[in-house]
């Protein structure tokens, strides 16, 4: 019986590959965030903005140094 033949710069390559393509999957769980998901919380957040400055009592004075 012979074995079967294989060029074994194809072979490292096509492991390396894989190894990217796993690192590059564990990176898109572990950092990845949907545009949905970024729009949503950018819009959250100036909201709050919004709100926390319509409920200001007086606005700061660019004149004023804190003094």
């Amino acid at each position: 019986m012979t074995a079967d033949i294989i060029n074994l710069r194809q072979a490292r390559k096509a492991r390396r590959r894989a190894e990217k393509e796993t690192a590059a999957a564990e990176n898109r769980i572990r950092f990845g965030k949907t545009r949905f998901e970024k729009d949503k919380a950018q819009a959250e957040t100036e909201k709050a903005t919004r709100s926390l400055e319509g409920h200001r009592l007086e606005t700061p004075s660019r004149d004023d140094d804190g003094a």
